[in-house]
């Protein structure tokens, strides 16, 4: 174990140390009243990210700095804040004592919003051939992987040798894998075929493999048919009620067929991060369980758990909520309320979930939305889809890059930043 002490200055303050930078923790974080707390803030990384856009980094759409922002720059002037980019090793929640790469930290307060990693339900060849989109280095590889298939396709002397490097299969047919697929069918239809005039760009197969009997399985039925409708006239190839059971880098083997594909993206499942120290707090989907209060089930310390990592169980919530940025941002805000009423003597309360509505695009001028009191899909959907995230975005400067880039495509019909800034090796 690592001897150092992290380097925090001393305060009579109580210390909330906040591990992890997502949409719960940086809620959190903005929410807090720092005058009556002083705020410890770590992660493995000195950016938020907004993960809602990774996959149009991956088919590039965006350049990652158009989806991240700086956390020092985010919280600026925030009282009693410190941040520390650092790996959290363990928690010793006897001592209330965080150790970590660059040293141990105390703390009276713990709230753990350390998000969601790939779930590949045990089938190791996809774990190490599969390509995944959970971080922003992820997807940057992937965008370099999607670009290097047709360069080495140009050098394949046969349609057939060329065919494994345009099959792009996407197993899982939530959100991002129909956004991802639909990103990759305008990329085919307005940018690949002026890029590569010497390949046959209809040879290149859109694939998505789906477990379940329809897309966009937590959306409404109406949604999944307007998806599915709107995924066909994109060219896109669905095989629903299919599993995939193995991948070696070359042939995925599927419960109805075999795919000779290079490509293979793994969209199908996520499950809880939590860090050493919680493993038996937490349940099938690898979520600590906490109550409404988001204190940590079974935990005498002052440890608490928002965001993805996090199962909110009570009688009405037995399952915990979706692993979704509404929920993380709304868990979040409720936490860091509860602490500003605790610093003011005042009742805390539980909390509620407000489900605000689902929406998800699948290329330009086609997006389903879910709301409660209406469902639509087609160009006002994805109209609501493009403005809301916008909205979303952190800092102005990435709304109005985000936005021009989004224009510039719209307009010009044309994805400009199909680089390969580093080469990917394959496994």
């Amino acid at each position: 174990m690592n001897g150092k002490i992290m380097s925090i200055p001393n305060s009579d303050l109580p210390r909330i140390v906040i591990v992890g930078c997502g949409f719960a923790g940086l809620k959190f974080v903005n929410k807090i009243n720092s005058t009556h707390y002083q705020i410890v803030l770590i992660d493995r990384n000195n950016y938020h990210t907004f993960q809602p856009l990774m996959y149009q980094v991956a088919s590039s759409g965006l350049e990652p700095d158009s989806i991240v922002y700086p956390i020092r720059k985010t919280f600026s002037g925030k009282a009693n804040f410190h941040f520390r980019m650092a790996e959290v090793e363990s928690v010793n929640t006897t001592i209330n004592l965080i150790q970590t790469n660059i040293g141990s930290v105390h703390y009276d307060h713990l709230v753990m919003a350390t998000g969601a990693t790939t779930n590949f339900f045990g089938i190791d060849s996809i774990e190490k051939y599969g390509f995944t989109m959970k971080s922003l280095r992820e997807s940057l590889d992937l965008r370099s992987i999607i670009i290097q298939n047709f360069e080495e396709a140009l050098s394949l002397p046969t349609a057939e040798d060329r065919q494994k490097y345009l099959n792009f299969v996407i197993v899982g047919g939530g959100a991002t894998g129909v956004e991802l697929a639909g990103a990759l069918a305008e990329l085919k239809k307005e940018s690949l075929r002026k890029d590569y005039p010497d390949l046959d760009i209809d040879q290149m197969k859109i694939q998505i493999i789906e477990a379940s009997d329809r897309v966009l399985k937590n959306m409404s039925e109406e949604a999944s048919k307007s998806a599915l409708n709107f995924l066909e006239k994109l060219g896109i190839s669905v095989d629903l009620n299919t599993t995939v059971k193995d991948y070696d880098g070359n042939n995925a083997i599927t419960s109805k067929e075999n795919i000779n594909t290079k490509t293979l993206i793994w969209t199908a499942g996520v499950k809880g991060a939590p860090v050493e120290g919680f493993q038996n707090a937490t349940n099938r989907s690898n979520r600590v369980t906490t109550d409404e209060y988001h204190k940590i089930k079974n935990c005498d310390s002052s440890v608490y758990s928002i965001g993805d990592v996090a199962s909110v169980e009570s009688d009405n919530t037995k399952n915990g909520h979706p692993m979704l940025a509404s929920v993380a941002s709304q868990q979040g805000n409720h936490l860091a309320t509860n602490f500003n009423l605790l610093a003011k003597n005042k009742e805390i309360k539980p909390f509620k979930y407000k489900d605000r509505g689902t929406m998800a695009t699948i290329g330009k001028n086609k997006a389903v939305v879910d709301l409660s009191f209406i469902k639509f899909s087609g160009i006002i959907a994805w109209m609501v889809w493009m403005f809301l995230h916008l909205m979303l975005l952190v800092d102005f400067r990435n709304r109005v890059v985000v936005f021009i880039n989004w224009s510039w495509s719209y307009f010009n019909s044309d994805k400009g930043l199909r680089l390969i800034i580093s080469k990917v090796k394959r496994r």
